[in-house]
């Protein structure tokens, strides 16, 4: 077969890739339907070609001047020789070489079915022809074989349309069956950034085992912990556990098992059933505890995509200077990058200006910084930060609609949201949509009352938003969830604690709310989590001190809650100091444990993982 190169010709439209979509007519009342230069006397009529190929497919439907049949399966498709060698590579060898075919009046085609070849017959003559998925495979193979490119790069678009975490390895194995690079290659960048997903899907058991280690090696696997490839390794031995067990060394050396904790290493091998994999993996255990590294590597880094950098941005410092009094409040601009690998805070490059209580999300290896508090003014200006470049976007981007303090910003489905939130003198409840490639932000819902101080999070297609304060309650206990699609908002059940200016972030199917205050302005200790799949809380071990408007993220499998206010008794009242101390919580171990503090205290900034 040959080589497929899979390129769209610049402005040939030629398809419809929706199956309602008419197939015939050429559209009469086109604009620019003639073109006159004044230099050369040249006149171009844009009309004339597609109104030709028209009649030429009303001469073959009619069967006029068809100087060819084309047979194949049982069905007989009238044509002409000069319009199909004149189409297709394929078709021009077969009448214009010293080929058999040359001066035959009937030729057969085969290895195509009769209704794709017909399809094919039918584009070549009209431009057009329907993609679905009931034939993209078939069709793609045929107009390869044929060398009809513009179909094979509209069937390759088609299939990009249809990635999906169930059947991205299928399409990527059929891609690489047939040779069709960029296909292969736009799969690959979809199993690598959804591979939690992609690998607890039927299609990531059937893989060979060639191919699963190619996977598990790569630098580009997008996780939260190198626990998930460990566990999706262990999966895809289970599976044909008698057929695969042999390959258990070969498949764990591409796993960087020196990252996994040795308390979830001993809770998979005590679930095993095989005992012949229990074995193996014990002496994995063991060789990793006595650091000798007979069978695996010692010396791992993380994978250059794994989520392991925590950033912390914007937000304001108040420190106490006597017993007496304040010092003035800090707003930072600045940046802090904490490595979960080797647990050290580095400074990165500034923002360009200030803000307090900013919404933060990443986006499209971006992380988007907008609205926020500086100097009394609410901002409705936003920038971007390109952590491979460590620099921020020279480009201004484009401003919300709305001007916003103390609101939620996450992503979801390529998009940015924004809900709620102080906007001026008052509490807004609307929510607006930011699209990166436009560069635009256009009011998309409104909440069911105004709320700022309120966690927001995304998680499976829904926008979910918990507690905070509205005009007429302070410190919600609500959980709310929003579906963009169809503007169905849904209540949900309540938290244990009502609190606002809380910490949210999501791990593991659970989103997690952390500290925050109270009615009585007290900063919080307590923490609760919440089952996306259950739809109940449960609480969560206090953490060592009260934290009102932490920074807080999910990374490596752990909880990160960062810096915050505390409560302080100055002069006879009570005040909110900011904190630098940062702790952390692990959900198998059920613990909360102190890590390196911030290089200064810094409260009500915004967080996120890269």
């Amino acid at each position: 077969m040959p080589r497929v190169k899979i390129a769209r010709p610049r402005g040939h439209k030629f398809l419809s890739l929706s199956s309602n979509q008419p197939t015939s007519s050429v559209d009469n009342n086109a604009n620019n339907t003639s073109t006159q230069s004044s230099d050369s006397g040249l006149y171009y009529s844009h009309q004339f070609p597609p109104s030709l190929l028209l009649n030429m497919n009303g001469l073959r439907e009619t069967r006029r001047f068809c100087d060819v049949e084309i047979l194949c399966g049982g069905k007989q498709i009238q044509a002409h020789r000069v319009i199909l060698a004149a189409s297709s590579p394929y078709f021009h060898a077969m009448f214009t070489v010293e080929l058999l075919e040359k001066q035959q009046q009937a030729v057969e085609i085969h290895a195509i079915d009769p209704e794709i070849l017909e399809e094919l017959i039918g584009f070549i003559y009209t431009g057009k022809v329907k993609i679905g998925q009931d034939n993209v495979q078939e069709l793609m193979i045929a107009a390869d074989m044929l060398q009809l490119k513009e179909v094979v790069t509209g069937c390759t678009e088609f299939l990009k349309k249809e990635l999906h975490s169930s059947n991205c390895i299928g399409i990527y194995r059929f891609a690489e069956g047939h040779n069709c690079l960029e296909l292969a290659a736009t799969s690959v960048d979809y199993i690598n950034s959804h591979f939690p997903q992609v690998s607890v899907e039927d299609e990531f058991y059937e893989l060979p085992k060639d191919q699963l280690t190619r996977f598990l090696a790569s630098e580009d696997l997008v996780v939260d912990t190198e626990f998930q490839v460990f566990q999706s390794a262990i999966r895809w031995i289970l599976h044909d556990v008698t057929q695969r067990r042999q390959y258990v060394f070969e498949i764990l050396t591409h796993v960087r098992l020196p990252l996994l904790s040795t308390y979830l290493l001993e809770r998979v091998i005590n679930e095993l059933t095989d005992s012949s994999l229990k074995v193996a993996l014990r002496s994995v255990r063991k060789d990793l505890l006595s650091k000798r590294g007979n069978l695996v590597s010692l010396v791992v880094h993380p994978r250059l995509r794994a989520k392991k950098d925590v950033f912390v941005i914007g937000g304001s410092k108040r420190e106490l200077v006597s017993a007496w009094n304040r010092s003035s409040e800090c707003t930072f601009s600045s940046v802090e990058r904490f490595n979960t690998f080797t647990q050290e805070w580095v400074q990165t490059t500034p923002m360009a200006i200030g803000r307090i209580l900013p919404g933060v999300a990443a986006l499209n290896s971006k992380i988007y910084v907008v609205g926020g508090e500086q100097e009394s003014q609410i901002l409705a200006n936003g920038e971007w930060y390109d952590t491979q470049a460590d620099s921020w976007n020279k480009v201004i981007m484009s401003s919300m609609v709305v001007p916003r303090c103390e609101f939620g910003l996450c992503a979801l489905n390529g998009f940015l949201y924004a809900v709620g939130g102080w906007v001026g003198e008052d509490i807004g409840g609307s929510i607006e949509r930011y699209d990166p490639l436009a560069d635009e932000w256009h009011l998309t819902g409104e909440l069911p009352e105004p709320r700022f101080s309120m966690g927001v999070v995304s998680y499976e297609g829904l926008i979910y938003m918990v507690g905070g304060c509205t005009h007429a309650r302070r410190h919600l206990q609500d959980l709310v969830s929003f579906n963009p699609v169809t503007g169905e908002w849904r209540t949900l059940k309540p938290m244990l604690v009502p609190r606002s200016q809380m910490g949210v972030a999501v791990l593991d199917g659970y989103l997690y709310v952390v500290g925050g205050n109270n009615r009585h302005h007290e900063a919080l200790q307590s923490v609760e989590r919440y089952s996306f799949a259950e739809n109940e809380w449960t609480k969560v071990p206090h953490m060592h001190m009260g934290r009102a408007s932490p920074a807080v993220a999910a990374a490596d499998g752990v909880l990160y809650v960062i810096g915050g206010d505390e409560t302080h008794e100055i002069n006879f009242y009570r005040a909110q100091i900011t904190i630098s101390s940062v702790e952390c919580y692990d959900p198998q171990t059920n613990i909360w444990r102190d890590c390196p503090s911030l290089p200064e205290s810094r409260s009500e900034a915004g967080a996120v993982v890269v």
